[in-house]
């Protein structure tokens, strides 16, 4: 993102009508809370208020009731939410809607749509029936609860069902990226010793077949401790006389004869509210990837919690988020939208195929209201053009959402104006896979500054700070994104490794979860995000973000997407190096190059200016979009790139190395 001033002008105003039709409204009104200012204090001053109001605001529904809220007996950073109490998410999310005098029996749990056009519905009774299936799957294979259960599937729709018969059951489950290699996916399997994997044959991606049983067969061998695979057949391969899957038959077996041969009754387990839910991996800088742990409890009630009032729920909401279920967003979309009987819509394939406008079609033909991409993805989308969008019909957008990376103002403005018709709001979120949700959330009845991310989220109780750790958000200075205090989500340790919990998140301030991330309030009120602390370039002891380097280059006409690297330099310890591509209608060249030199220190300080402006037509980029700057920097500087397995486009290194 860009300095505070080229954001500074408010572009969004929400109606007084619209404002009052919110759930977060309603919810001011009940507590007498007069103004988004009195909400944050009152829902951060006093967090166990607030988690405990939650419960009853949002219907969670509780076997048994809790007895105290929070013990926190060990500190913040091992708080113990909803002690006593015995919930299972897969009760919330399901078996309620799917009840006989339910009246969300027959509603539209999830609409699947592949990227070869096919399309399924599948209704809360369906999924209840087929969650119980894969329940009474793992039950004879073993699994009880606190086992470890795989999920390395593509985006179809039996991936909601092995969630949360899994959940059922009393698991835990461990998603992996579907597009992980071989390393990646084995140290998700090893490092929780998951007894049972669920994958596939493999999926469609830009109208290629891409294949996913071979890379588990390796990931498995490479782990050990998987028993039973159960193979989903997306391509049609069981059975086929030239079919490519790799067979074990100790150990394989397809997904009709494992699950759907299973009865379509089961009573879910009662857990422990306390009890694990869910390993989310994040990557860290270095070592090997971090295994958050989430609660039935914790991640039920905050995933709701920011649907209903960051998103706005509503009943009639059809939710569409990019994502795949191996990245935090997956689950979150899930388990927030379901625990509300939501209807969520689920995309196996490519943005841009067969043509660029494939989600904007979508949009229109399945009516969606509340659509979530990553910056990255929206300027890639932006380079194809404004005629992408003609024709297409997106008046049905209530909210748009983003996450994973800083905008720059153009794009924000353009995803506003030309997908959300200057209307609907950008609910632009922050926080991560460690607590399953949001530090920052803009509320809907926000007026918003391009690139907000509004304040903190309900319950958060979150600040900047100095590297003193004193609080300097009033001040409107730059510093450290902290929480002062812990929320439900918030990641049970690391697993297995709590030494190094301690040291990633509460070791640089006292009894302060340090999240990494340089954030700034500007004197208005608004909070911004200036990219990761640890990501900053140090150029003879003056320090700037990659962002703001890539945000100054976004500035100027010619340029699109950009990318922004510290690589080791004699003089200075460390120099700007950038990448860029380029806007149709534009060349490359020295002049180019030069002006777009200039034009970052004009704006950051000749310090930084890039010592190398390098034209691609491509980034490394992820599924969901993001820029993987880390392959970026080591393709430059020669080292090794270590596991690339997230790589959707492995292409774009090849054209790094022959950038000029």
């Amino acid at each position: 993102m860009d300095t505070l001033e080229d954001v500074d002008e408010v572009v969004h105003e929400p109606s007084e009508e619209f404002v009052e039709s919110t759930n977060v409204y309603q919810f001011m009104q009940e507590y007498d809370i007069d103004d988004y200012d009195e909400l944050v204090e009152r829902t951060t001053g006093d967090v166990e208020w607030f988690w405990d109001e939650m419960v009853d605001y949002l219907d969670i529904d509780f076997y048994e009731p809790y007895e105290a809220v929070r013990g926190d007996a060990d500190g913040p950073q091992f708080s113990e939410w909803y002690e006593g109490g015995e919930i299972n998410i897969a009760h919330n999310a399901v078996d309620r809607h799917a009840a006989p005098d339910a009246e969300t029996r027959n509603k539209v749990a999830c609409i699947w749509e592949g990227e070869d056009g096919e399309v399924r519905e599948v209704t809360f009774h369906e999924l209840a029936r087929q969650s119980n299936k894969v329940a009474n799957a793992l039950e004879a294979r073993g699994v009880e609860k606190g086992d470890a259960v795989g999920l390395y599937m593509p985006m179809v729709p039996e991936v909601i069902s092995i969630l949360y018969g899994a959940f059922k059951v009393g698991a835990i489950v461990v998603p992996i990226f579907s597009g992980f290699g071989v390393e990646a996916t084995a140290t998700r399997i090893e490092d929780p010793e998951c007894s049972v994997l669920f994958t596939a044959d493999g999926f469609y991606r830009r109208g290629s077949e891409v294949r996913l049983k071979g890379t588990a067969d390796e990931a498995i061998e490479a782990a050990g401790h998987v028993e039973h695979t159960i193979v989903y057949d997306r391509f049609g391969s069981r059975g086929a006389a030239d079919s490519a899957v790799p067979w074990h038959d100790d150990r394989d077996e397809w997904w009709d004869e494992a699950v759907e041969t299973r009865s379509d009754e089961y009573d879910t387990v009662p857990m422990d509210a306390r009890d694990e839910s869910m390993i989310l991996y994040t990557s860290g800088t270095t070592g090997k990837p971090k295994g958050t742990v989430q609660t039935h409890a914790g991640q039920l009630v905050q995933c709701a919690k920011e649907i209903y009032f960051g998103f706005d729920h509503k009943p009639s909401d059809r939710f569409f988020w990019v994502s795949d279920i191996g990245w935090m967003m997956g689950p979150w979309t899930l388990i927030g939208n379901h625990a509300h009987a939501g209807t969520v819509f689920m995309y196996e394939g490519a943005p841009d195929h067969p043509e660029p406008d494939r989600f904007w079609e979508m949009i229109d033909r399945h009516s969606i209201s509340t659509f979530g991409i990553s910056p990255t993805a929206i300027r890639a989308l932006r380079k194809y053009g404004d005629e992408w969008l003609e024709g297409h019909d997106l008046s049905s957008l209530r909210l748009l959402g983003s996450t994973g990376e800083p905008w720059d103002p153009e794009s924000w403005q353009w995803f506003y104006e030309h997908v959300g018709g200057g209307e609907a709001p950008i609910i632009n979120i922050s926080g991560g896979t460690e607590i399953c949700g949001c530090f920052l959330m803009p509320m809907p009845i926000q007026p918003l500054k391009p690139c907000t991310l509004g304040g903190p989220g309900l319950g958060m109780d979150v600040d900047i700070v100095d590297s003193q750790g004193e609080s300097i958000a009033d001040t409107h200075e730059r510093g450290f994104l902290v929480a002062r205090d812990s929320a439900p989500s918030m990641t049970k340790g690391l697993w297995q490794d709590d030494e190094r919990y301690l040291e990633e998140y509460w070791s640089t301030f006292e009894d302060m979860w340090d999240h990494g991330d340089w954030a700034q309030k500007d004197e208005d009120g608004f909070w911004f995000l200036h990219g990761r602390a640890d990501d900053a370039i140090n150029v003879a002891g003056r320090k700037v973000g990659p962002a703001e380097v890539e945000g100054a280059l976004i500035d100027h006409d010619a340029v699109n997407q950009a990318a922004a690297v510290g690589v080791p330099d004699d003089t200075t310890g460390q120099a700007v190096v950038t990448y860029v591509i380029l806007e149709d209608g534009y060349e490359a060249g020295d002049d180019l190059r030069e002006e777009l030199r200039a034009q970052v220190g004009t704006e950051l300080g000749k310090p930084f200016r890039p010592r190398e402006v390098l034209f691609v037509s491509e980034f490394p980029k992820t599924q969901s979009g993001k820029i993987i700057r880390r392959a970026i920097e080591a393709t430059y500087t020669g080292e090794d790139l270590g596991d690339m397995s997230s790589i959707e486009n492995p292409e774009a290194l090849d054209r790094l190395e022959d950038a000029r």
